[in-house]
């Protein structure tokens, strides 16, 4: 029962920046709280209005800047689904030279704060003649995630090896046992990534202000930033803007939560 009742607690705590984003976001203006003392009762407006929503929609310029979101969104899930799993399957299925120390390195480099690679990878970037575009946050997901392939490369060794072998036997190629074998039978994982990079894509902040300079190509993200600077008072437009912003993720792991958490349950850490 204690368990219970501390992990409604835990909860509640964590729910409650939502409520208040979703309260604020159906508050006039006119009876926004003034100060820091009264900011909770934003969670229950006395007169709650959805006129917030179509202001944000007009004003954050919300239609070009999601076509901006889901075109880099969905380019990084494509990349991040290829690379990611033909690097998992040489590292779980095929026998080479090396394997389990490039493996090992290749994990180590998940320690690395994104912070610190920032400026390496402007530099880079800067000397392609990348930046003002949408390649520096694109190009990078096709040349593999640590993460994703650890994770799917766990989820490839719980597969019998007997099956690859008997598709070896029969003259199958390494490509055709992944696609026809594996894949199938990883449909958990690959919902796993595809939420985590699709999630990851969409709230990306720093990427999209660092490398683009026009504000018409701007992500959502990066768009509720300029619609703060433009209003500055405006929290009532601001948080109708982020749920908004908020509600396609949440439609995401509605329709794909069974497979997601049995991605994260069957993983596992075999090795």
């Amino acid at each position: 029962m204690l368990a219970w009742v501390l992990l409604t607690g835990f909860a509640l705590a964590f729910a409650l920046p939502f409520l208040w984003m979703l309260g604020t976001s159906v508050t006039p203006q006119d009876e926004m709280p003034s100060g820091h003392t009264d900011a909770l009762k934003a969670l229950v407006p006395d007169h709650p209005t959805l006129v917030n929503y179509p202001r944000a929609l007009k004003t954050l310029n919300f239609l070009p800047y999601l076509a901006n979101t889901l075109y880099v969104c969905i380019l990084t899930v494509l990349g991040t689904l290829v690379s990611c799993t033909l690097t998992a399957y040489g590292f779980s299925r095929i026998r080479w030279a090396g394997r389990d120390a490039l493996f090992a390195l290749m994990l180590s480099t998940i320690m690395l704060p994104t912070t610190v690679l920032l400026l390496p990878q402007f530099v880079l970037f800067r000397g392609l003649g990348w930046i003002g575009s949408y390649k520096p946050l694109i190009v990078p997901a096709f040349f593999g995630n640590a993460f994703f392939i650890f994770l799917l490369r766990q989820f490839f060794l719980g597969i019998p090896q007997e099956l690859s072998d008997a598709a070896r036997i029969e003259g199958a190629s390494e490509l055709r046992i992944l696609w026809s074998i594996l894949l199938p039978l990883s449909k958990p994982a690959l919902a796993t990534v595809i939420v985590f990079s699709f999630v990851w894509a969409w709230t990306d902040f720093m990427g999209p202000l660092v490398y683009l300079n026009d504000d018409r190509m701007y992500t959502l993200t990066v768009g509720l930033s300029a619609f703060l600077d433009r209003h500055e008072a405006d929290w009532s437009g601001l948080m109708a803007g982020t749920a908004l912003v908020s509600l396609p993720l949440a439609v995401l792991f509605l329709f794909t939560q069974r497979a997601f958490i049995r991605g994260i349950q069957r993983t596992g850490i075999k090795g």
